[in-house]
């Protein structure tokens, strides 16, 4: 809404209407750093205005987290129990908040926003039936996993093929050469690595799958999953903003260019400002957990920004963290059905440092540490050479 305010206000300067001057501070829209601090803020004040009633009403709703029992919680099952009850599908907030902010500060038609807006709602739908399902049973078990996963690839499948076969997002510069979105580049590449033509669909819906998979399984810990997303969604605000503007992109720093991919940036800062809200309730001990709801729309959401800024790879650095636990849990699954060995006391990975003696503050603040640590050195690749 606030581009659309300059457009109106530009128009009537161009036009001579003798109000218009008076209106001069309308030219900050234009600019998407006004509008994504803007967005920031908005989505940040929201959620602390919101979050105690939102907390409230999932207490008369009873909506309360269920917590795996004793058996497959092993050594953690004492320190977690108390955990019991606390509110769940605090992600609602979080959709909510970055949504309405987006809606009034980014320029809501642009390709490259519907499409990542579009990834975190249905995938946010998901997420709260799984944790619907969950507080009715009284039971961690939701949907089921055969359910979520074809949810998933057609989430997938759809925001794969709108970005390929869309002439506004299917299209980049890449130094001074056209570059397709089926190509993959790296920034120690001056040119794309492959092009993998129309296997980049399969390859875009491994993405989203896995990357909302990723921060689901990183869920586990008071702030641990939404503080890792914060250091995300700010890294990857820079490169979306960066790879906007042509000389920048194309000739400084050798990164993917399209002059649609600014408008990201209003909705990850709009991220940043909702996950500083959500914190603020979910730090230890939480008020208010994410569920599945936040989850797995915010990992979907980051995995279609990483596609629409065509840094793919450059998530594995950046979002570390996520993969780290994402792994452990795949080599963990993997180990004990081939062995009959567990390679960690616990996965996902964070269990297995609490299990080794660290107490859930430390597991929590060095995830953190190393989430910041992960993404400088993504950005640093940027201008490496």
């Amino acid at each position: 809404m606030l581009y659309y305010l300059y457009e109106f206000w530009n128009s009537a300067m161009e036009n001579g209407a003798g109000w218009a001057k008076a209106f001069s501070f309308l030219n900050l829209f234009q600019y998407i750093t006004f509008r994504a601090l803007f967005a920031c803020v908005m989505a940040f004040t929201m959620s602390l205005i919101l979050g105690p009633r939102l907390i409230t009403m999932l207490k008369l709703l009873k909506a309360g987290q269920p917590i795996r029992g004793a058996e497959l919680m092993r050594g953690l099952a004492e320190a977690h129990g108390a955990k019991a009850g606390t509110p769940t599908m605090g992600g609602v907030m979080i959709i909510g908040t970055v949504l309405i902010s987006v809606l009034f500060c980014g320029r809501i038609l642009n390709p490259f926003l519907v499409v990542t807006c579009c990834s975190m709602v249905a995938l946010g739908l998901l997420g709260f039936l799984d944790d619907y399902k969950k507080v009715v049973k009284k039971s961690s078990d939701g949907v089921s996993a055969k359910t979520k996963l074809l949810w998933q690839l057609g989430v997938g499948v759809i925001v794969a093929a709108f970005l390929y076969f869309n002439k506004y997002t299917s299209e980049y510069t890449l130094v001074d050469q056209s570059m397709s979105i089926s190509e993959i580049s790296f920034p120690l590449f001056k040119g794309s690595i492959v092009d993998l033509k129309w296997l980049i669909i399969p390859f875009f819906v491994i993405l989203c799958i896995g990357s909302s998979n990723a921060v689901n399984l990183t869920d586990g810990l008071d702030g641990l999953a939404i503080g890792v997303t914060i250091v995300v969604s700010l890294a990857y605000s820079v490169i979306a903003y960066l790879s906007q503007h042509q000389w920048l992109a194309t000739e400084y720093l050798s990164i993917p260019h399209n002059p649609f991919l600014g408008e990201i940036t209003v909705f990850l800062m709009a991220l940043v400002g909702a996950g500083f809200g959500f914190l603020w309730f979910n730090c230890h001990p939480a008020k208010v957990f994410m569920g599945d709801t936040g989850s797995l729309a915010i990992g979907g959401s980051l995995g279609t920004v990483a596609i629409c800024t065509k840094q793919e790879l450059l998530l594995v650095i950046i979002g570390g963290v996520f993969v780290m636990e994402a792994v452990s849990v795949i080599l963990q699954v993997g180990s004990f059905k081939l062995r009959g060995k567990r390679i960690f006391k616990m996965a996902p990975i964070h269990h297995h440092f609490e299990l080794g003696g660290w107490h859930e503050n430390q597991v929590i603040i060095r995830f953190w540490i190393l989430s910041i640590f992960l993404a400088l050195v993504g950005l640093g690749l940027i201008k490496v050479l």
